[in-house]
Order: structure tokens, then C-alpha cells, then sequence
């Protein structure tokens, strides 16, 4: 049997893919929000929060949000999607991306993945605009923390007249160029999800270099009040604000951005050199012009070296095969022994939801191949070195 071989034990405490990682000046904050009595959506830390990080990103106006999906909802909506509208997603993501697309009344058209960055493929963007000429708003990821092929996208968009809004949900202080990501579109969209690389707990934040976008944002957020001394309304707003409890999480993690990006970088380099000889490589990215935060380590097994795996919508079996493996038998081993990995996002034109929406690709299906032969490796701030070490040699045990 597999744990006899190396007589591994399961880790005492859970190894997680990404969980928070707090260091106290966080309850100092949301302690102040208490004290002050500032406990709804407006106070210091969301005024401190929407300066400090559109300072880092180099966006004029930041507006803290509830989620990263509240300010992708509110980014379509500031690009004037329509119902009927077709939209080029990026198609090897998570739902969030897309669904704001969907809320409008959009419908999202899918662009491939390309295998240099695991992003959006330009060449099948620029198809998609041949196919499509009359879109006018591309939404584009940042996979994993990893910057997109930036330069050609953003010139295509030009070229086109398109709107281009940047999901950096993932990659909050990643850069390209030297520029960070979330700066480079016309929106940027960051996520402060309790997995992210700086975390609320929740809550989000919509960027942008333009005041009328910046006010536009702020009303639908807060209900579309109208300046009035009651409640008046002339337009449908949402309940996204960040609270100030929320904002004082943030602010207090903050401070510590660079400091986790090293430690994910050293992940990501210890995983890289710990699985050195094994027919697997690491998801790439373009070491001459970005530089990702590494939000999670991936890698993808080569194409001989995958043994038999069939996946249905739901469930996932593998046939054991000597000097090969596959995601299901390397995930399933991780969690025998209390650690968690999980799947590449399944890309979005294979999802139940959106199977009948157009699809764009110049390579067959790139991010369909990714998500069969790739998988996210425990990359939590918090796990030692030792504990990636065992997690390297189940890895490596799955190929014996």
C-alpha cells in the first residue's frame, strides 16, 4: 500500500492550499472600528484601505467593496453591458469572473488559455473580434497571481475599441513590466477572499483612473441613493460596501504584502526543486517581463506520464499505473495524509451552466488539457519547510 512505502504519518494539523495568515495589528484595527463605534460601511479604515492600495496598484480611485465579485458586477456594469451583450471572458478561471457578466444580462463568450502563462490566449482573442466585431468589453484574469500576456491584450482591446477589465482577484502585487497588475485596464478588480494573499475575511475593491466611474461606483454600491434628504432612487443599486470591520482586517494585513509574496515565491522555488527529475513542471510564467505574487503553486504533469483518469461533472477515478500518476491519484494521496491540493479551475465553456455559450481557440483546447493534467499544490504562508518536504515525497511516491 501507498503510506507503507515510505511509512509517511498524516500531518497532525491540516496543511491547507491557502489559508489566512494574521499577525495582530489586524484586532487592533477592527478594535478601533468598535471603539469608534464605525461598524457599517463607512470610517477610517475603509478611507485608509481605498488610499493605500490604489497607491500601490497606481489607480486613482479605489472603492472597497463587499467582494471581488461586487466590483467585477460593478465593472461590467461601468462598461455598459447590456442585456444581449456579448462579452470575451477569460475561460480557464473560477465562476466569478463570468457570472457578473450574466447578472447584467451579458452573454459571456469564452476565450482559450494559452500554455506560456495559463492565461487568456491573444491569438484567440484577436479571433474572437474577427468572429465577433461588435463586442465591446474583454475580462481578463491574472491566473493564480501569474500577469497575462498584458501588452497584447491590451493593445487588441485598443485596436478594438473594447473596454478591458482586469481580474486581479489573484495577483494583488503582481507585476508585468514593473507595473502592477489591476492598473493595466480600464477597471481593475481585486478580491479579499479569506484564501487570498491579503485577506478581510471577505470584501473586494473595484479601481479605476477615472472620478465618474469612481462616483458611479460608490452610488450603486450604497442603494443608488440620490443626493436628497430622504431616500430617493432613479437608478437600481446594491448593497456592496465594504464594512469598516472588514476594511480593519485589511489594514492590518497590508503591511505584510511583500512579506507573503516571498514566502509564496520560496514555495513555489522549493516545489520547483524538490520535484526536479519528475516528468512535471511548474505553471509557468514570462521570467523576462512579470513577476507573479505566486498566490499558488501549480504544476502539470507531462502527457506520457499521465497514467488513466476519467472525470465526470461531479466525480473523478484513476487506474494506478508504475512510473506514472495523475491529479485524482497525487490529490487523493494529499489528502490521505491532511493536506490539501485541488483541481485547476475547470474551464468555464466545460461548465454544466454555460456549455451552449460560444467558444474561441487557435490551439483545440488548451485550458481543457491544463485542468486534466494540472493541480494546485498546498501553498499556505504557514507550512514549513518540512511539511513541503513530506508533500514533495508523496508527490514523488505517486510516480514509483
Amino acid at each position: 500500500m501507498f503510506g507503507s512505502q515510505r511509512n509517511f504519518k498524516a500531518f497532525e494539523h491540516k496543511v491547507w492550499l491557502s489559508s489566512p495568515t494574521m499577525h495582530g495589528e489586524e484586532m487592533e484595527y477592527i478594535k478601533k472600528a468598535y471603539d469608534t463605534n464605525w461598524m457599517s460601511t463607512l470610517g477610517e479604515n475603509i478611507n485608509e484601505i481605498e488610499k493605500q492600495v490604489s497607491e500601490k496598484v497606481v489607480m486613482k480611485y479605489g472603492v472597497a467593496l463587499s467582494s471581488g465579485t461586487a466590483a467585477l458586477h460593478m465593472a461590467v456594469k461601468l462598461a455598459g453591458i447590456k442585456r444581449g451583450d456579448r462579452v470575451f471572458c477569460t475561460d480557464m478561471t473560477f465562476g466569478a469572473t463570468v457570472n457578473p457578466v450574466v447578472y447584467e444580462g451579458g452573454i459571456p463568450i469564452f476565450i482559450d488559455t494559452e500554455y506560456d502563462t495559463w492565461n487568456m490566449d491573444p491569438a484567440a482573442l484577436e479571433k474572437a473580434f474577427e468572429l465577433y466585431p461588435d463586442v465591446k468589453a474583454v475580462v481578463v484574469v491574472h491566473l493564480y497571481g501569474v500577469p497575462c500576456k498584458l501588452d497584447e491584450i491590451k493593445n487588441i482591446c485598443e485596436k478594438h475599441g473594447a473596454v478591458l477589465i482586469e481580474d486581479a482577484a489573484e495577483s494583488l502585487g503582481a507585476t508585468y513590466k514593473g507595473k502592477q497588475t489591476g492598473s493595466f485596464g480600464d477597471i481593475g478588480c481585486i478580491s479579499f477572499n479569506g484564501n487570498k494573499i491579503i485577506t478581510g475575511s471577505s470584501g473586494g475593491m473595484l479601481l479605476t483612473g477615472d472620478f465618474g466611474d469612481y462616483e458611479k461606483t460608490r452610488k450603486w454600491s450604497t442603494q443608488s441613493r440620490e443626493n436628497a434628504p430622504w431616500y430617493q432612487h432613479e437608478e437600481l443599486g446594491y448593497n456592496y460596501r465594504m464594512s469598516n470591520v472588514i476594511a480593519g482586517v485589511v489594514r492590518g494585513q497590508l503591511p505584510y504584502l511583500e512579506e507573503h509574496i516571498a514566502r509564496k515565491k520560496e514555495i513555489y522555488q522549493r516545489y520547483k526543486d524538490g520535484l526536479k527529475g519528475l516528468p512535471v513542471k511548474m505553471n509557468p510564467y514570462d521570467e523576462k517581463n512579470s513577476e507573479p505574487n505566486f498566490w499558488l503553486s501549480c504544476m502539470i504533469l507531462n502527457e506520457d506520464a499521465m497514467c488513466r483518469q476519467v472525470r465526470d461533472d461531479c466525480k473523478a477515478l484513476f487506474l494506478p499505473e508504475k512510473e506514472k500518476s495523475c491529479p485524482t491519484e497525487i490529490l487523493e494521496r494529499l489528502a490521505d495524509f491532511n493536506a490539501e491540493g485541488r483541481p485547476i479551475w475547470k474551464p468555464m465553456h466545460m461548465q454544466p451552466i454555460y456549455r451552449g455559450n460560444g467558444f474561441v481557440s487557435v490551439s483545440g483546447d488548451a485550458g481543457a488539457d491544463i485542468f486534466d493534467r494540472g493541480l494546485c499544490l498546498p501553498s499556505d504562508i504557514k507550512m514549513t519547510n518540512d511539511e513541503q518536504d513530506i508533500v514533495i515525497d508523496i508527490i514523488r511516491n505517486c510516480f514509483e
